[in-house]
Formats: C-alpha cells, sequence, structure tokens
C-alpha cells in the first residue's frame, strides 16, 4: 500500500536542508579564501586545511550509517544521531571562523582545521541519517521524488541566501577578521534552527520500512558493490559534486582578481543558483513526462555549456560571464533535485531484490562521497592556484598576482568544472533503473 507523508511534515523535513545546505556552501565559499587572503596561509597549505576535515568524513559518514541503523529510540534510528550533529555542528563552525587574534600562517591552519574537522562531525552525524530518511517514511516512487523537492527547494534557497549573504555580512561586520567572526556566528545559528525544525517535524513519523543493522564498514561496501544502479548514480554525482564545488571555491577570487570587486562575489554566486530556486519545479515536471534520468542528463549538459563561458572569466564582459553563469546555474537546478529523487530509489529496489533495507549503510557512502567531492574541490583549486603562482596575503594586504595565477583562477572556475561534468555524463549513461523496473521488482516480490 502506498504511504503518503503529510505536507507539513515533508516541509518540516525540507527545513533541515537549511543547515546542510549552509554549510556545504559556505566554506566552499569563503573558507580557502579566508585562509590565503586573510590569516596569511599558503595556498598548498590552505588546501590540505579545506580537504583533511572532510576527508576524515570520507571514513565516518559509513559507520555513523551502520550506528544510526543500530539504534533503537522511541524516536526512531536516526533523529538521535541528527540531534547529536544538531548540537556539535552548528558551534564548532561559528569557532572555525574565530581565529584568536594574532596568529597567521601555519597556527590559523592548524586552529581552523580542528575547528572544521569538529563541524564535519557534527555534519556527519546530521546528514547521513537524515537523507536516509526518505526511503523509510514512504514506499512510493513519486512520493518520494515529491519529498525530495521539497527539500531541494529548501537546499536550494539555502544555498543561495547563505551563499549570497555570507559575504554581505563579512562586509556588514566590518570585513577582515571581524567581519568573518560575526559571519561565523549568524550563520550558525541559522543552521541550529533548520536542524532543530527538522528534527521536530521526523520525530515522530511512522517507518513504512525499518533498515537492517548495516554491519561491518566492509559489508556495507559490499552492499554497495551488489547495487549496480547505485554505483553509477554515485560516481556521477561524486564527479559533479567536485565540478560544482571548484567552480564555487573560485567564485571569490574571480570577483577579487578578475573582474575587480569583491562584491561580484555576491553577484556570481546569485547567478548560479538564483535558477535553482526558480526552476526546480520545472525540473521535476520534465523528469515526470520525460524520466529523472533524461531530466538528470538534460540538466548535465546545461551546466557543461555554462562553465565553458566561465573559463573565459576576465576576457568577455562581465554580463556575458553571468548570462553563462546562469546557464550553468539552469542545469544546477536539475543537478541538487534528480540525484537525491534517484537515491532512495536505487536503495528501495535493493531491498526488493535482497528482503533487505540497508539504507544507513548506502546513505552512509553517498554522504562520504559527497563530502569528499565537497572537500576536493576547493582543494583541487588551491592546487591550480599553487601551481599559478597565486600569492597569500593576510587581512588588509594586497599582492600584486602574476599572470599566471590570473590564468590559474580561470581554468579553476571554468575550465576543470566543465571537464568533469563532461567525464560524468558517459557514466550516466550506465543507469538503468526507471520506475517500471521497481514495479516489475515490486511484482515479483509480493
Amino acid at each position: 500500500m502506498t504511504t503518503r507523508v503529510p505536507t507539513r511534515n515533508k516541509v518540516g523535513y525540507a527545513v533541515g536542508s537549511v543547515g546542510t545546505g549552509g554549510f556545504s556552501t559556505v566554506p566552499g565559499l569563503l573558507l580557502l579564501y579566508y585562509l590565503t587572503d586573510e590569516l596569511g596561509v599558503a595556498a598548498a597549505l590552505a588546501g590540505l586545511v579545506v580537504l583533511l576535515p572532510k576527508a576524515w568524513d570520507v571514513l565516518l559518514n559509513p559507520l555513523v550509517g551502520g550506528w544510526s541503523d543500530r539504534t533503537h529510540s522511541h524516536w526512531g534510528p536516526r533523529v538521535p544521531w541528527m540531534l547529536r550533529g544538531t548540537v556539535l555542528l552548528p558551534v564548532a563552525f561559528a569557532l572555525m571562523f574565530w581565529a584568536p587574534g594574532g596568529i597567521t600562517g601555519g597556527g590559523a591552519a592548524l586552529w581552523v582545521a580542528a575547528c572544521y574537522l569538529l563541524a564535519a562531525t557534527g555534519f556527519a552525524f546530521f546528514q547521513v541519517p537524515y537523507i536516509a530518511q526518505p526511503a523509510e517514511i514512504t514506499d512510493d516512487y513519486a512520493e518520494r521524488t515529491s519529498i525530495m523537492t521539497w527539500r531541494i527547494a529548501f537546499l536550494t534557497l539555502a544555498i543561495l541566501v547563505f551563499g549570497a549573504g555570507a559575504p554581505e555580512l563579512v562586509k556588514a561586520g566590518g570585513d577582515g577578521l571581524a567581519g568573518y567572526r560575526v559571519m561565523g556566528v549568524v550563520c550558525g545559528s541559522l543552521f541550529l534552527l533548520g536542524f532543530l525544525v527538522a528534527v521536530l517535524a521526523t520525530r515522530r513519523l511512522p517507518l513504512v520500512l525499518r533498515a537492517e543493522p548495516s554491519g561491518s564498514l566492509g559489508e556495507q561496501l559490499r552492499a554497495v558493490a551488489d547495487n549496480r544502479d547505485f554505483r553509477v548514480l554515485f560516481l556521477a554525482f561524486l564527479l559533479q559534486a567536485l565540478a560544482t564545488s571548484t567552480a564555487l571555491a573560485g567564485a571569490a577570487y574571480v570577483a577579487e582578481y578578475l573582474l575587480g570587486s569583491k562584491g561580484m562575489t555576491t553577484v556570481l554566486f546569485v547567478a548560479l543558483v538564483a535558477p535553482a530556486v526558480l526552476l526546480v519545479p520545472v525540473w521535476r515536471a520534465f523528469a515526470a513526462r520525460r524520466g529523472k534520468l533524461s531530466g538528470y542528463t538534460a540538466a548535465t549538459v546545461l551546466f557543461v555549456v555554462g562553465a565553458v563561458g566561465m573559463a573565459l572569466a576576465g576576457r568577455i564582459p562581465t554580463w556575458l560571464l553571468l548570462a553563462a553563469v546562469a546557464v550553468a546555474g539552469v542545469g544546477y537546478a536539475g543537478q541538487q533535485l534528480f540525484p537525491l529523487a534517484m537515491l532512495p530509489d536505487t536503495i528501495h529496489a535493493d531491498a526488493l531484490r535482497t528482503g533487505r533495507l540497508r539504507s544507513g549503510a548506502f546513505t552512509g557512502v553517498w554522504t562520504a562521497g559527497e563530502t569528499l567531492g565537497f572537500a576536493v574541490g576547493p582543494f583541487l583549486f588551491a592546487m591550480v592556484l599553487a601551481l599559478g603562482g597565486f600569492v597569500a596575503t593576510t587581512s588588509g594586504q594586497t599582492a600584486e598576482q602574476p599572470g599566471s595565477a590570473l590564468s590559474a583562477i580561470a581554468i579553476g572556475f571554468g575550465v576543470v568544472p566543465a571537464v568533469l561534468m563532461l567525464v560524468s555524463l558517459p557514466v550516466l549513461r550506465r543507469y538503468a533503473l526507471t520506475e517500471q523496473t521497481l514495479l516489475d521488482l515490486e511484482a515479483s516480490s509480493a
């Protein structure tokens, strides 16, 4: 029997993406720049700072998936872990941008890395069980898309608000280190609010399907190895997360060094994300007519087209660059919706084939890959900067950048994302799970 989720609970669940979207966005947009241009951390070392704490999550996320699968409470298996993340992440995030006065270089890098490690741990505690919930609270193919549509609407809105608002908060706080401290506290408080709403909205939802304990990490990886459609979707999503996070890491550098204005960081970000806020319902309608895979492929192609224009940053008029970013943003809207709508389908298909629901195992691996992609992107951009000879500075200081560094900024902002997106397209072609496939599996398992 098809299980519907009340709209108020869908909305409450989706509000949790205010925190997850904000945390995924702000460090990717500002942390590398904060390290190199405010704390005087060399580009290569700054790249390691943004990578290593997130690399920890790659190991932690599958473990959290297994731990939450084995949790028994009157609120179900997921909410207790979400509460842990609700407490830890916002505090650690605020501290990350509250480096003690006077420390720069290696000392500053160590402070930020330690706080980022704690914040990443809190993110794992919340995010892994959070994205496991849709596979357990309904057994309906279209209902999962509906839940994801609400979630992606809030997610893209959060990405837009935090991506556009965080630089403005820094400016309102007085720029420099003081501005980053204000931004960290305000954003951390909003993360806390979003997480609490999601916890309250889902704590009493009945579980239609109850996940089995995931077992060891090796058993989780074997489950993933046996699920071909999950593997294909996961790899495509990983490549695309790497592409978008690389582009986001470059926005602040493009704004200051290629467009001549720090304020253009917000404009670039809005150009990328605003289409996502408006067009998620359009992509959902597209999927209803043509299927999720067709929509996902079309969205990826559009991002590639936009990224080619982004690679010309500094060489084309600003209005044309913003148009290219907006085209990529139309694709980005679909790339936010479709993989997260398709993920529960792969979990449900696995349960029908094996008789075992292992949502924690799959979402643990998924979030590990997501975390890795969003961590490696800024690291990859930092390495491109380092190869280009980028010169790091401290707050209030400026440095003349060589031409090679300016070229590196454009390459990291456009060329690298375009190549990664192109590589993901043949991967996507191997995805074979459809609504009819699920119906056939349901009929054979009845």
